[in-house]
């Protein structure tokens, strides 16, 4: 067998849990505790009893998750390109791989599969820190021939979670950024985000800095579950509110919007955000795609299970049949009746409560590129 027939044969085997993987009780501030194998991997393991407890001792020892580990990197390279006609930035900075929110639904789970790392368990507990992300920016922007784009900063990460607290690397990102007049926007579901109104809000008056807030649930008990170390939704909202009250555009996500569990609460998650200032609106329903879709299963099977057939009928019914879509069009909104009277609710809430539906242009017209290095002046 090639090597690819045994990646693609693991692949296939990892996003099958097995009974012991199913009976495992979540833990608290885990979004799972599945060390799913990616669909990489060369290798894979299956479970046996040999009559010593075996299958016992290997739950108890994947139960026993490990606490965030974060590892350092050197970056080459900081700013990634877009071509999705999905998304509306050119580029993106992402200060940092996996996330510690471990919110079970993620789309950029897969992504810690580069690093042959598990899109379950590793992604929220195994974080890369690109340490350098601010020197390498520096670099990028006083680049000759350099032209500023729409930036977007944790677009498959959260540049707030709580890494960021001790390392500041977003910080010195948008130090940077604001050296440079160069215009950004920030999604985050962290409240952090309020240590740097010093910075944002001075573009943010020029038209160079816009933050959107993502608000999936109003339930506390759900969003502990959901998106474990995440903000609480009523601490969101008062994050909402200091951008707000410090002059910044504020943006809501009303992001995934995921089949009988949050999309009852549609409209009341937009009037929330609306009342704490939230001047902007966009939402995206549920992707599962890759590993997230049998790590979703897993969640809803130990959360929901009498909900669980139903909640993927539902997706799948908005997916063409299908756990994931990933075609350009129809992946952030979905096909199908459903998805339709989705889009019609929400364009009627948004409009009833005079949200603005495109994202904040960025002025680009103010850019200069930054010294070289900190602290060096320009002779020109």
């Amino acid at each position: 067998m090639s090597i690819a027939s045994s990646a693609r044969n693991a692949a296939t085997t990892a996003t099958q849990p097995s009974a012991a993987t199913l009976m495992l009780a979540p833990l608290k501030g885990r979004g799972t505790v599945w060390a799913i194998e990616h669909r990489f991997s060369a290798q894979t393991s299956a479970e046996f009893d040999d009559g010593w407890g075996t299958l016992d001792q290997a739950a108890l020892e994947e139960r026993q998750a490990p606490g965030t580990q974060v590892i350092e990197e050197h970056a080459r390279g900081i700013l990634a390109g877009n071509d999705s006609p999905d998304i509306g930035f050119d580029l993106s900075i992402n200060p940092y791989r996996g996330c510690e929110h471990g919110c079970v639904y993620c789309y950029a789970r897969p992504t810690h599969s580069y690093l042959n790392l598990s899109p379950g368990l590793d992604f929220e507990t195994r974080i890369v820190a690109k340490v350098n992300a601010a020197e390498r920016l520096r670099e990028a922007l006083s680049a000759r021939g350099y032209a500023p784009l729409q930036l977007n900063i944790g677009s498959v990460t959260d540049a707030y979670q709580p890494a960021e607290r001790r390392l500041c690397i977003t910080r010195s990102v948008i130090e940077v950024l604001a050296e440079a007049r160069h215009p950004f926007s920030v999604i985050t579901k962290s409240s952090l985000v309020e240590r740097d109104i010093d910075l944002i809000a001075p573009m943010a008056r020029e038209g160079m800095a816009a933050v959107y807030v993502s608000i999936t649930t109003l339930d506390p008990a759900l969003a502990r579950t959901l998106e474990p170390r995440a903000a609480a939704p009523h601490r969101r909202l008062r994050t909402i509110e200091a951008l707000a009250r410090a002059g910044i555009p504020v943006g809501v996500s009303v992001s995934p919007v995921i089949p009988f569990l949050n999309e009852p609460e549609l409209e009341r998650i937009l009037q929330a955000a609306r009342n704490a200032g939230a001047s902007r609106a966009f939402s995206i329903v549920l992707r599962l795609p890759w590993e997230v879709s049998p790590l979703f299963q897993q969640w809803l099977q130990q959360q929901l299970p009498e909900r669980a057939e139903r909640i993927m009928a539902r997706v799948r019914e908005m997916r063409g049949g299908k756990d994931n879509d990933s075609r350009f069009g129809t992946r952030m909104t979905g096909q199908g009746v459903w998805a339709q009277l989705l889009r019609q609710r929400f364009d009627k809430a948004c409009a009833r409560l005079g949200y603005q539906r495109e994202r904040a242009e960025l002025d680009v017209s103010r850019f200069r590129p930054p010294a070289r290095q900190a602290g060096q002046g320009q002779l020109f």
